[in-house]
């Protein structure tokens, strides 16, 4: 592996405990949180600017829209395993979406990465989405499938990986950047419970997906921001 690729990177790995809470809980603590890559031209890394969460089938509220709704299967057994680690799933036969497990282990809650602002290797993000370089940001990672595509995200490679660890090819990392306003608005592209409030974004970023859906968001108060 080259020597850019053993690069140090910023910040710190999230810890287990971050991640066993209920979803709508870890998703507004996700944001501003770093998704990093290793790939042999060195890491590829991006904050995050948005999320949905998705409800265990424990939970009091209903949600259909959830891969876990009906309980455990060999496809989603990952969403049910420790917290903390990718769940990937393939969707309309050309894109992967990558999911954060939450909660302990047996509940089945998620966290689905919506869109990332890039921050290191926009050049091979750009080229894993057949792009020239120097494409807007937003271009590569706004959206599940894109940030997937840019990052080289796939169900075969990364379903399962932890990513909390240091060896991971794919971790999630905290760099102590502080996320300001947070919005909310229901989730989108879904046909179920699609009337839940369960979709966090960083107010005003340019990279967050579906910017027209934003006109029915609700800022977040402050005091809710990072329970």
């Amino acid at each position: 592996m080259g020597q850019r690729s053993k690069k140090k990177l910023q910040g710190e790995l999230l810890k287990r405990a971050f991640f066993e809470a209920p979803p709508e809980r870890v998703a507004r603590r996700l944001l501003g949180k770093v998704l990093a890559r290793r790939t042999r031209a060195g890491w590829l890394t991006g904050r995050i600017v948005e999320v949905e969460a998705y409800l265990g089938p424990h939970g009091k509220t209903a949600d259909p829209a959830a891969h876990s709704h009906r309980g455990p299967t060999p496809r989603n057994r990952v969403l049910f395993g420790p917290a903390g680690h990718a769940y990937v799933y393939f969707i309309y036969g050309m894109y992967s979406c990558m999911n954060v497990s939450c909660e302990r282990e047996g509940h089945g809650g998620g966290v689905l990465i919506r869109a990332l602002e890039p921050m290191a290797g926009l050049e091979q993000m750009a080229r894993n989405r057949g792009l020239a370089p120097g494409v807007a940001a937003r271009e590569l990672t706004s959206g599940p499938g894109r940030l997937s595509q840019a990052l080289g995200i796939t169900r075969s490679a990364d379903n399962g990986l932890d990513l909390l660890d240091p060896e991971s090819p794919l971790q999630l990392r905290d760099d102590g950047t502080r996320t300001g306003r947070v919005v909310v608005t229901v989730r989108i592209g879904i046909r179920h419970a699609a009337d839940l409030p369960l979709r966090f974004a960083i107010a005003g970023n340019a990279c967050v997906s579906g910017p027209k859906s934003m006109g029915s968001a609700y800022v977040l108060p402050r005091s809710q921001a990072v329970p």
